[in-house]
């Protein structure tokens, strides 16, 4: 299956674009590279989805910059409801549309050499360490064209850096704000957690548009020898959106990432978050709760491939779809020879809340290792009749049982989340897209 997506960016745009954010030679050799090989490359091919039709190509890249914040009072409500007004972030990232609207950092964290800031400074101030993990170990831009399309057009994105044996208790927050609704967002993530070191980090996506644009995000998270990540993100973007969304992580020996997802768009998704155990002892939780709603298309897959020893990799995905939505849910656990004592456990479960909404989970185990653990559940149901009977019987409507019983079946999820204002914004999202 291909698609056939117009190339309307040529070699000299690339250059200029290049030469307007003074990157360096090698970042703009890697994106004419990267242009060359989408010419070439074929479309990925999601399980049980047929991307043909979806739009990729109809979008405009030209770098949009928002007005800067200089008070947080000051921000849309919806904005606001990603902060806890009494407790106002110490460190915190606002990208309006392409542009650095709003950052700030502690100096206590300034003066143990954590970097927290976006791309294009990153390349200007830390170019080394960009350049030795920007899509090399992750992801790699031969993968496929969108990976491709996304190294070539990247404008915008994040860079997070913390050294050996730092701690940083407060949360780092971004909210990435498509303030134009014609942009489009091809954003670029980098997290690293040097050795015996520890981040959490939160992102969150808003957009309101209903003009057909795209967003091609890839972000790159890893964890060095007994780093410990806890990675959230909310995804809200709206219905003229085409999202490709690409989170992978890298976990070395005794090293943990746990990622805590929330897929909210209402535009066409396909997300992959696969996570490299490579090193002896590394763990990964990888939790995933999604709402599809109208006629938008859902395709996810979380995957854990077990290299190192005692390698433990556990998926967590609960959807729930109403009116026309559809939802294909992958949970894929690879044990590679070699990874002994390692173990993959699965749960994928959609929850259908109307006849026309459709539902797909599929368990996937691929054992190379004799002496491992594996497990998989997966369900495709309607809400439990008997639930809704139990909690009308105590005087509840049945719409608010129905809103109390979907709730329930999202929580294992959004409980993951590590800073309180993101986790109930995501649940007001979710209360929205019930109603």
């Amino acid at each position: 299956m291909t698609v056939d997506t117009e190339q309307i960016y040529t070699k000299e745009y690339i250059k200029q674009f290049s030469k307007d954010r003074n990157e360096p030679e090698w970042m703009k050799t890697l994106r004419l590279q990267a242009l060359e090989q989408s010419e070439t490359l074929d479309m990925p091919k999601p399980d049980k989805t047929n991307i043909v039709r979806w739009n990729f190509s109809r979008f405009k890249h030209d770098y949009v910059e928002g007005e800067a914040i200089q008070s947080l009072e000051h921000l849309p409500e919806e904005i606001k409801d990603f902060f806890d007004p009494e407790n106002l972030p110490e460190n915190l990232l606002i990208q309006r549309n392409h542009s650095i609207a709003y950052a700030s950092l502690s100096n206590e964290l300034k003066e143990k050499g954590v970097i927290f800031t976006d791309i294009f400074t990153a390349l200007q101030e830390h170019e080394e360490l960009v350049k030795k993990y920007y899509m090399k170990d992750a992801v790699s831009i031969d993968e496929h064209r969108l990976t491709a399309l996304h190294a070539a057009l990247m404008n915008g994105g994040i860079f997070v850096y913390v050294p050996k044996n730092v701690e940083v208790k407060t949360p780092l927050q971004v909210v990435f704000w498509q303030e134009d609704p014609t942009i489009a967002y091809f954003n670029h993530v980098i997290v690293v957690a040097e050795s015996n070191s520890s981040v959490n980090y939160v992102e969150n996506y808003i957009s309101n548009n209903e003009e057909e644009t795209v967003a091609n995000i890839v972000t790159e998270v890893f964890a060095h020898d007994n780093a410990q990540i806890a990675f959230g993100g909310v995804d809200n973007f709206a219905t003229g959106t085409t999202i490709y969304m690409n989170r992978r992580g890298v976990v070395n020996r005794d090293a943990t990432i746990n990622w805590s997802i929330g897929q909210m768009n209402d535009g066409n998704t396909i997300f992959e978050n696969i996570t490299e155990l490579v090193g002896d002892n590394s763990l990964c939780n990888a939790n995933t709760v999604t709402v599809g709603r109208g006629k938008q298309i859902q395709n996810i897959t979380s995957k854990t491939i077990h290299w190192g020893r005692n390698a433990e990799g556990y998926i967590l995905q609960h959807g729930v779809m109403k009116d026309s939505a559809s939802n294909v849910f992958n949970g894929i656990g690879k044990i590679e020879n070699g990874a002994s004592g390692s173990n993959a456990e699965q749960t994928s479960r959609v929850l259908m809340l109307s006849e026309k909404a459709r539902g797909d989970a599929n368990p996937i185990l691929l054992i190379e290792e004799d002496d491992v653990m594996a497990g998989h559940a997966a369900s495709v149901g309607r809400v439990d009749q008997m639930q809704l009977y139990y909690l009308m019987s105590r005087g509840i409507t049945k719409q608010e049982a129905e809103k109390l019983i979907i709730h329930g079946f999202l929580e294992p999820v959004v409980s993951q989340l590590p800073l309180e204002s993101v986790k109930k914004q995501l649940k007001q999202v979710i209360e929205r897209k019930i109603n």
